[in-house]
């Protein structure tokens, strides 16, 4: 079979999302779900909107799971360029973002057009447009979708190199982001947690989607790497899926109390979608099993084919659900009326944050909660396959990564997550601990150099793996770059003064997705600077220990002008957020202001002492280790530099002897 075969197979299921997302909105009523005191924008808009969201969603998966084949899935030439199985997934990657553009500019003018209750046709011109997009958030997020889809699709015809799809592939799946933090999820009660399930389950999903259809069209093309590409599909399709199901079923309890899944129609969309997930899951796998054993056995790829073709027209029947959800109005709106506080953060702070509860009143963080735990696990799994197999690893390194996790882990999901986004004294103590102390026990973990033992070597002749794939990552352009002095160093101090006095954390408290934006620039800063600092792993660019020292006292001037400005200031950041929280306890803003700048100044110097033990401990295990690398060479030479050195001393005293004869 051809490649142009997969195009009609693709083109249906498209199609028939699109038919079933409209059909859905017409039954259960989301096609009149309009805001309230808008009016109707007609048919072309109520209809169009959850069609070119279909076009969008289909095209985005199948861009991400052509860039995930290209770079992951299938291996590159030894030269580091893509192989014929890499550059044609890459040239559909390609396509499927032009397609992405094309559709995600499309939805900026229909989800305006909706969102002001206005036909589509009233938003042709450019000034009303621009209107609209600037007053409403959904529009906003379609149009950075469509920008990015934009710079994917000219990378796709640029680039060649293994290293630079990578890099794409990880550029499309930020694609989603955008809209994720957007629509129902992103607003009223316990829009934290709606949203950062909704961002797992969208990436799953396309991971999951885009992949299939991408192996699937490897299959057609009868790829020469296919049983690889099969096997580590595999392996990432139940990972995802099981993403998927948790994910979905947290998101729609947000929305919705288990005695609604029955008795609305929201409730029957989230019924359908969840059992089309299950009966997908245990089918597909089943089935990707009977394809893999089919290429095992030389069937050749024929049945695996026809066994995927079936799994992608249920997915893109799924992907019409989930339209067609995200259309209609979740009951809970209609039913409670948040408070404002509940409206703003997610949730209800009803009273001062005392010691106590800053420690034990916990609201776990998806995102970040989650990521310190499979972080924790993944190092000791690491650990564990070392001391297996008879190899040492310090419990030091051990302690440091744990404790780092549990930074993260009481930074984002403590009492002071809880309050952080609230109070601006609570948030510098959690800025603090993701900035100044995680990074510090991440680097002194010695992570790369952990994976690198535990990972196995691919071979010489054998398909790169994640170590292969990691240790291209340290060596990348892109990792000396971030981790050059001056530029590591104005990216970790210099983005607290444009953060906070630029106006742009004022604008950033309004959103939840910018919070979490906030913590990881905090923890992945903080790491480009402490990493070729103190950091045990090889870093891209070594530095002298003079260098280090005089890089750790650079940056402690900044630190602490960063805190006295704060101290001094008679001007609040972020007056208009805080003040609309009404808090009752926090009465004066400027004094919790000037408290989170004592708070800065102080943890400032805590990094300060961690790195100064660091790089003492660090030195004199070098000289240990130098000391007795100069023993063993004395006992391997019986002495020789000394027999040597006295034979020396002998002749120049013979040499004198002689002269004076």
């Amino acid at each position: 079979m051809r490649r142009a075969s997969v195009l009609p197979l693709l083109s249906v299921s498209v199609v028939l999302a699109a038919v079933i997302a409209v059909a859905l909105v017409a039954l259960t009523g989301g096609a009149g779900y309009v805001i309230a005191g808008l009016p109707d924008p007609g048919s072309l808009t109520r209809y169009g909107v959850t069609v070119v969201r279909v076009l969008a969603e289909g095209a985005s998966v199948l861009c991400i799971g052509s860039l995930l084949l290209a770079a992951f899935l299938v291996p590159p030439q030894e030269s580091g360029t893509l192989s014929p199985d890499g550059y044609a997934a890459l040239r559909t990657a390609g396509m499927a973002a032009w397609a992405w553009f094309v559709t995600s500019a499309a939805s900026v003018l229909f989800t305006a057009a909706d969102g002001a209750g206005r036909p589509v046709t009233d938003l042709l011109s450019p000034q009303a447009l621009v209107d609209l997009v600037d007053a409403i958030e959904q529009p906003k997020a379609w149009l950075f979708t469509a920008l990015i889809a934009l710079l994917v699709a000219l990378g796709c015809r640029l680039v060649l190199s293994w290293g630079w799809t990578a890099t794409l592939f990880f550029l499309a799946v930020g694609g989603l982001v955008p809209v994720a933090v957007t629509g129902h999820s992103a607003s009223g009660g316990s829009h934290d947690l709606a949203t950062n399930s909704l961002l797992y389950h969208l990436i799953a999903a396309a991971l999951w989607v885009g992949g299939l259809v991408a192996l699937l069209a490897l299959g057609w093309r009868r790829g020469a790497h296919l049983p690889l590409a099969v096997r580590r599909f595999s392996r990432l399709a139940l990972c995802c899926w099981v993403v998927m199901a948790a994910s979905g079923l947290l998101n729609a309890l947000v929305r919705i109390s288990p005695a609604d899944l029955f008795t609305t129609d929201y409730g029957l969309l989230v019924v359908a979608k969840g059992t089309a997930l299950l009966l997908l899951g245990v089918f597909g796998q089943q089935q990707r099993n009977r394809g893999v054993r089919a290429l095992d056995e030389g069937r050749g790829g024929g049945e695996f084919v026809r066994l995927a073709a079936v799994e992608v027209l249920i997915m893109f029947v799924t992907i019409g659900l989930a339209s067609a959800l995200a259309r209609t109005p979740p009951p809970a709106e209609r039913q409670t009326t948040p408070s404002n506080t509940e409206l703003l953060v997610g949730y209800d702070l009803n009273a001062p944050p005392t010691l106590a509860r800053l420690l034990f009143d916990w609201r776990f963080d998806l995102v970040f909660g989650t990521v310190a735990i499979v972080l924790a696990v993944l190092y000791l799994l690491g650990v564990y396959r070392l001391r297996r197999r008879g190899d040492a690893w310090p419990v030091g390194r051990t302690i440091a990564w744990l404790g780092a996790c549990a930074a993260l882990l009481i930074a984002t999901s403590s009492g002071i997550g809880r309050y952080s986004p609230a109070m601006f004294s609570v948030h510098m103590g959690s800025h603090m601990l993701l900035s100044m102390v995680t990074p510090v026990l991440l680097v002194l973990g010695g992570p790369v150099t952990l994976a690198l033992r535990a990972l196995p070597a691919a071979g010489k002749k054998a398909p790169p793996g994640p170590r292969e794939w990691l240790l291209a990552f340290v060596h990348s352009p892109v990792s000396r770059a971030l981790t050059h002095p001056v530029v590591a160093l104005v990216l970790f101090v210099g983005s607290f003064y444009i953060l906070y006095f630029s106006g742009l954390f004022d604008s950033a408290l309004n959103y939840h997705w910018a919070h979490l934006a906030m913590n990881a620039h905090f923890v992945l800063t903080g790491y480009l600077f402490y990493w070729p600092l103190i950091g045990v792993d090889p870093a891209p660019r070594r530095l002298p220990p003079l260098g280090k020292l005089g890089l750790m006292f650079a940056s402690m001037p900044f630190h602490a002008f960063f805190g006295v400005i704060l101290m001094n200031m008679q001007t609040v950041i972020g007056e208009g957020f805080y003040r609309s929280l009404k808090l009752p306890w926090v009465g004066d803003l400027l004094t919790d202001q000037r408290l989170g700048g004592g708070i800065a100044w102080a943890s400032g110097e805590v990094p300060v002492l961690l790195v100064l033990i660091a790089l003492l401990v660090q030195w004199a295990r070098a000289d240990e280790r130098e000391a007795k690398r100069s023993d063993r060479r004395e006992d391997a030479s019986g002495d020789a530099d000394l027999a040597a050195y006295n034979a020396m001393l002998q002749g120049l005293a013979d040499q004198g002897k002689t002269r004076e004869r």
